[in-house]
């Protein structure tokens, strides 16, 4: 099998903290493998780890919260990619408000949208959630310094949140 690395390791793509609830649980975790698939209609796709408490929180859940982060979120990168939901509650820590269904939207990230889950991608040990957008944050002033995949290179996205 060819390896991806010659090709991933030039790729230095934004920073996600996927959120998600179901059955009155909470979850959420880091997430670097994300894009938008289509413009019109506009759709998004977020992978989860299968072996991530989030994945099996979102199996359960309507809508998922997608937000971005900024080089001054590290912090938060850190707890919700560094600290699994099956021991820590990560929300215990942060300023959050229930949006869509629960689905906790994050009070610290100005960029976000929240997606109704259309459909499962399963392929490999992670499953693509295809979200369709329901709400979404305010607008921004210009574009803001994005946190990059290798800026966090020490955490492992997906694994263990």
């Amino acid at each position: 099998m060819t390896e991806l690395d010659p090709f991933t390791d030039a790729l230095d793509g934004p920073m996600y903290v996927v959120t998600a609830a179901s059955g009155g649980e909470r979850a959420g975790c880091l997430v670097g493998f994300a894009s938008q698939c289509s413009i019109d209609p506009p759709r998004f796709v977020v992978w989860l780890s299968i072996a991530n408490h989030t994945y099996r929180v979102a199996c359960e859940a309507e809508y998922l919260t997608v937000h971005l982060l900024h080089r001054e979120d590290r912090a938060l990168a850190e707890l919700f990619g560094g600290e699994t939901g099956d021991r820590v509650d990560k929300f215990a820590r942060v300023g959050w408000r229930p949006g869509e269904a629960g689905s906790p939207v994050l009070e610290q990230l100005s960029t976000w949208f929240t997606g109704r889950i259309e459909g499962r991608i399963e392929r490999g040990d992670h499953v693509g959630f295809l979200l369709v957008p329901v709400a979404v944050c305010p607008q921004n002033e210009g574009p803001p310094p994005l946190l990059r995949y290798r800026e966090l290179q020490h955490l492992e996205p997906g694994h263990p949140a």
